[in-house]
């Protein structure tokens, strides 16, 4: 079968960069239907090193340094950002101006106001947009979609959503750019609670109102050093020490717009959950729960007859879209790189048939939207209105 090729350049060759590379090249092993080839073309990281090590090991026809070479790449037709967060908006401007499809990782610039701008340039432009929600693919999550659909549950009436990661809870972890406002924006209301609230858009829908309040708990950090610095990076205690300048913690009150009330919480520095990106969904006849640590189980209460029988365990299987793609059977799990895999082949798809992708820029409008409002509150102390972010209004 003949399939279009669609040439892919990638911003930045860290973690995320790295993960979205190897979900590209397993494309064509994974996903028989797929509608087009993605071809790895260029690659850019400020680190040469880690740029060859793109060309070498990942598949790339090229690398650079400088990210403008993706952007002007005449053979580039998807530009894949995984570059701090500070950076996204000059690049999705640069890219969409130069007709190219983008991919962003959340949460699409470092402050509402940037994302504002990105959005703008992509809808000026006309061209097609993602952003890195990848939680919303699990086949669980789309299950519990579906359930909620379905109306299983009932009318929903609360809503829990969490994301609490460890990755900043050492003192020691060195001052990577994600604890730096002026390189990562905002800290962990942009990096762990984008997700959170994300799916809480998909599940639930819009949230009206917030009341929110943030905290600082690990106010300085090593500094890294030169070359290095991810933000599982360690120290010494002898290390020099930089600023930490946004917010390690965030919790926010909500009401949505469909009455429903809900409690959102972020942390990067709680010791105990390694990666507790988890939800709990709750209705007039019943309830189900998520959580990233156990990405291949789904919590389900569904009351009948006996209205208190407990909580049944739904394992994972390729009885649920894509799951069969990476493992046949039931129970046998997947991994965290396999949701990136399904976001990916999701937008190539996208691109190929000329169609918008969800979650696109909209979806990132959506969460800063929310972003904003908690910003506002955590300042006045006060609920906040959720209102949409339009261009010139930040």
């Amino acid at each position: 079968m003949s399939r279009p090729h669609i040439g892919i350049g990638l911003i930045g060759f860290g973690w995320m960069g790295r993960a979205h590379s190897r979900s590209y090249r397993r494309i064509p092993m994974l996903f028989e239907d797929r509608a087009a080839e993605p071809e790895l073309v260029i690659v850019s990281d400020t680190d040469a090193s880690r740029a060859g090590e793109a060309v070498s090991s990942f598949g790339f026809r090229e690398a650079a340094t400088g990210w403008r070479a993706v952007v002007e790449h005449a053979d580039v037709d998807v530009v894949v950002v995984t570059a701090p967060n500070m950076l996204h908006v000059e690049i999705v401007e640069e890219a969409a101006a130069a007709g190219k499809h983008v991919f962003c990782e959340k949460p699409v610039g470092g402050t509402p106001a940037q994302t504002v701008r990105a959005a703008t340039a992509a809808r000026r432009a006309g061209v097609i947009t993602g952003v890195g929600y990848n939680y919303r693919f699990a086949p669980l999550v789309q299950y519990a979609r579906q359930l909620l659909a379905d109306g299983r549950l009932g009318e929903i009436t609360t809503y829990r959503g969490r994301f609490f990661s460890m990755y900043g809870s050492d003192p020691l972890g060195v001052l990577s750019w994600r604890f730096l406002a002026d390189e990562g924006g905002y800290g962990v209301s942009s990096d762990l609670l984008s997700h959170a609230v994300d799916l809480a858009h998909m599940l639930v829908g819009p949230i009206a109102r917030v009341v929110a309040t943030r905290a600082t708990t690990i106010p300085e950090r090593p500094l890294p050093k030169p070359g290095g610095g991810t933000h599982y990076g360690r120290g010494a205690v002898d290390d020099p020490t930089g600023a930490v300048t946004n917010e390690d913690y965030v919790a926010m009150l909500v009401e949505f717009e469909s009455g429903a009330r809900g409690t959102f919480e972020s942390s990067r520095t709680l010791v105990g959950p390694e990666s507790q990106m988890a939800f709990d969904v709750y209705g007039t006849r019943g309830a189900l729960g998520w959580n990233l640590e156990r990405l291949n189980e789904l919590q389900l209460y569904l009351a009948g007859d006996e209205p208190h029988s407990g909580y049944t365990t739904v394992l994972a299987g390729d009885r649920f879209p894509y799951h069969g793609s990476f493992v046949p059977g039931n129970a046998n799990g997947i991994g965290f790189e396999d949701l990136i895999a399904i976001e990916d082949v999701e937008f190539l798809q996208a691109v190929a048939r000329g169609e918008p992708y969800e979650p696109g820029f909209e979806a990132a409008l959506r969460f800063v939207s929310v972003q904003d409002a908690a910003v506002r509150s955590w300042e006045s102390g006060r609920w906040e209105d959720v209102v949409r972010i339009e261009e010139g209004e930040t």
